[in-house]
């Protein structure tokens, strides 16, 4: 695959390239997820073979498939995809790299695109303006998304699905990985299957730890912080049209009277205000309603309880209303593990040649951020560059590192907030605030008073929390003008139910 141990490296014939005399080796991806499915298509175009393996069983390809509401289950691998997913445009851009022309056939199968800020109405400390958006997401159902990319890359005869089957463990020893150990799940049959490259995409679950233990390799380090937050989701009709979007581009409140262009609700939760929830639209013309809550103070699966929990915890009604007043279309479901979690492959240990970590097994953010599906297609993105650059010879700890850094702006985001959250819990490193931090801290401080209604600031922010930006962007001089010398302009008092023009006014 282009992997190679730097010890072995003219046995693997490494120095002329990655894609050289590589075309008779075998690659497992363990796990056909987001991040299981873009890892083999990038395998594929340097290994003759690509074996994905997958523990429950996948839909059959070829076959006509609903994409309604028995998809909006999701996989029972996969107790999250119930919940609300988001693609982020940096995930966005990933996936049209990897799968050209993917984000219109998403698109055109009915996820909605939701501008930001213009199309949601948000709360988090305040209200924020609906400026004019520069940045979407698609907020349709995960089990929509990875159905579309599943006939985009099984059509790639080179990768092999193996479904029904754990993988219990690898072979090799603590110098290369030379395959893994299978259990088919049906008939509990044991055996091993051969590889030259094995690639663990097996989601926040991963038992690579206790794989790498038992051939003598180290297990990664691990950092985790965890704030205890749970969430609980449901999925409805919106039986008033209220962010349904028709020929006008707007719903009608009809108890209030008024007009709202919105297609989603969100309250984002703070350290001083913990509880949030968000309504946002799926595929089929039906909604997510979303309700979050800290350790002590989860939202309930039960349904009366559920729909008073929005009633109590947040800071304005506009949720609850809209829970009260639209049609349930299944039970609740409850998501409490929500920990972020690195594992730091990079680190110095004993650990073989052969073996990478993609995806939520090498790192897992607190969902709450929406951005494990565009970290997956951003890390997929940084393993087809690592194996494909001429300059460099594609060792498994050079390539793991990239795909580390794939993924470090989304850690620094979601670790970072959470960090501040009431009760979270963690490595003492990850807890505390550095001294040499604090200047940085009161400036990001300003930027999030102005990231509500001041539209260079807002811009920007944005483009870092959708993971296009470094955090660099924050301290371009438009900004740090605007953060440093203006005050931030009022928020609105009520929530905005028009978007603003570009010129300040609602629309």
């Amino acid at each position: 695959m282009g992997v190679v141990d730097e010890a072995n490296q003219p046995r693997e014939k490494a120095s002329s390239g990655p894609g050289s005399g590589l075309s008779s080796r075998h690659a497992v991806v363990i796990g056909g997820g987001l991040a299981g499915l873009l890892s083999a298509h990038v395998l594929a175009s340097h290994a003759e073979q690509v074996t994905l393996i997958e523990r429950d069983r996948l839909p059959k390809q070829g076959r006509e498939q609903e994409r309604d509401e028995e998809q909006a289950e999701g996989r029972p691998g996969v107790p999250q995809g119930r919940h609300p997913h988001i693609l982020l445009e940096s995930g966005q851009q990933a996936m049209d790299s990897l799968l050209p022309g993917f984000t219109e056939q998403l698109e055109a199968a009915g996820s909605p695109r939701v501008g930001l800020p213009a199309d949601m109405v948000q709360w988090q400390e305040r209200w924020f303006a609906r400026l004019p958006a520069t940045q979407s997401i698609f907020t349709g159902t995960r089990a929509q998304l990875e159905q579309l990319v599943r006939e985009r890359v099984f059509a790639n005869p080179a990768i092999r699905v193996v479904d029904g089957a754990d993988v219990v463990g690898l072979t090799g020893d603590a110098e290369r990985v030379r395959g893994v150990k299978l259990r088919e799940r049906d008939h509990g049959t044991r055996r091993e299957l051969a590889a030259d490259l094995v690639v663990d995409a097996s989601g926040r679950g991963s038992h690579a730890d206790r794989w790498l233990t038992e051939i003598g390799a180290e297990p990664p380090q691990e950092g985790r912080l965890d704030t205890g937050l749970a969430y609980a989701s449901r999925l409805y009709r919106d039986t008033r049209g209220e962010l349904t979007r028709n020929g006008t581009g707007a719903g009608k409140d009809q108890e209030s009277g008024r007009r709202t262009d919105a297609l989603a609700y969100y309250v984002f939760p703070t350290p001083t205000h913990p509880n949030g929830g968000g309504i946002l639209p799926v595929e089929g013309g039906r909604h997510l309603a979303i309700l979050f809550g800290l350790r002590g103070d989860e939202p309930p699966t039960d349904e009366k309880e559920f729909t008073q929990y929005a009633a109590t915890r947040l800071p304005h009604p506009f949720i609850h209303d809209w829970l009260t007043n639209s049609e349930p279309l299944s039970p609740v479901h409850g998501f409490r593990k929500t920990a972020n979690v690195r594992r730091r492959y990079d680190r110095p240990g004993r650990r073989p040649a052969g073996f990478l970590a993609v995806g939520d097994a090498l790192c897992t953010f607190n969902p709450i951020y929406g951005q494990g599906m565009a970290v997956a297609a951003m890390t997929a993105v940084a393993l087809r560059d690592a194996l494909t650059d001429a300059r460099r010879t594609p060792t498994t700890l050079r390539v793991q590192r990239a795909l580390l850094d794939a993924s470090r702006q989304a850690w620094e985001i979601s670790a970072g907030a959470d960090k501040t959250m009431p009760g979270a819990v963690g490595d003492e490193a990850m807890t505390r605030t550095p001294l040499a931090q604090r200047p940085a801290n009161w400036y990001l401080k300003r930027v999030q008073e102005h990231y509500a209604t001041e539209p260079t600031v807002a811009a920007a922010f944005r483009s870092v929390l959708d993971l296009t930006s470094p955090f660099t962007a924050l301290f371009a001089p438009k900004v740090a003008r605007a953060v440093l010398l203006r005050p931030a302009p009022p928020a609105p008092v009520d929530p905005p139910l028009h978007r603003l023009s570009r010129d300040g006014d609602s629309e």
